[in-house]
């Protein structure tokens, strides 16, 4: 994998997002797919998870705003 294209913010914003849907599929299939004390850990674990890279994405957007940068949102992203 070329490590090179992950220096676009767009890229890295597209990145952690996809990682974010997919701990909170993984937070909802813990739901279903398993029982007990596990199923609640599980489900806590994978939704704190899914909020910590919120929130670590919203502090990386914030330092995005004060740079040069041409960068117009994540749909803009995904169209091109």
């Amino acid at each position: 994998m070329d490590l090179g294209r992950l220096a676009d913010f767009g890229t890295r914003s597209l990145v952690t997002h996809a990682i974010m849907a997919a701990s909170l599929l993984g937070a909802v299939g813990s739901v279903f797919l398993l029982e007990g004390q596990l199923q609640v850990v599980s489900f806590v674990a994978f939704l704190n998870f899914t909020a910590g890279l919120w929130i670590a994405q919203s502090i990386h957007s914030l330092g995005n705003a004060y740079t040069d940068s041409d960068y117009e949102g994540l749909v803009s992203v995904l169209r091109s």
